[in-house]
């Protein structure tokens, strides 16, 4: 497994002029709207790209579209993937209301969505997940909107319309 390097994920949020995009130890503001990344296969982005997100059957957050304020933790997946047939997806992502979810067994560590919040957020090293990196997990796909691609090795990203 391939650890994150910023020669092989080169990408312009490294610099004070990506846009608004929340330290990911800061808790996302309700309503608020974030760059976000999402790891995936070269197929998967095309039909991520074609067609929309669709909700995950289940994880750790539960149903809903795991996202990540974080570009190395996005860059990390799909975890069984060598770098190389990765791409991380560009997002803008309107969080709604969002629910703190900071350790296992949470009461709403799965139910979140029924309590009427949009979007999961897991801090980083609350002990939720391996990596100690921030997760999120957005319920409504329609909350998404790819912006950009990454690819590994390349040192730039595309616009949507590159694809």
């Amino acid at each position: 497994q391939a650890s994150f390097t910023r020669s092989m994920w080169a990408e312009e949020d490294f610099t004070p002029s990506a846009g608004a995009c929340l330290d990911s130890y800061t808790e996302p503001r309700e309503n608020g709207t974030y760059v976000m990344y999402h790891g995936t296969t070269r197929q998967a982005a095309k039909q991520i790209m074609a067609n929309g997100f669709c909700q995950s059957a289940d994880g750790m957050l539960g149903r809903g579209v795991y996202v990540s304020r974080d570009l190395q933790k996005a860059s990390r997946y799909p975890l069984h993937v060598h770098e190389h047939q990765r791409t991380v997806l560009r997002l803008k992502v309107k969080v709604g209301r969002v629910k703190k979810i900071d350790r296992q067994g949470h009461p709403m560590q799965k139910t979140w969505h029924l309590h009427g919040y949009d979007t999961a957020w897991c801090p980083p090293n609350c002990g939720m997940v391996p990596s100690g990196l921030e997760e999120d997990c957005v319920w409504d796909p329609q909350r998404i909107t790819v912006i950009g691609i990454i690819q590994p090795k390349m040192g730039q990203s595309y616009p949507e319309e590159y694809w």
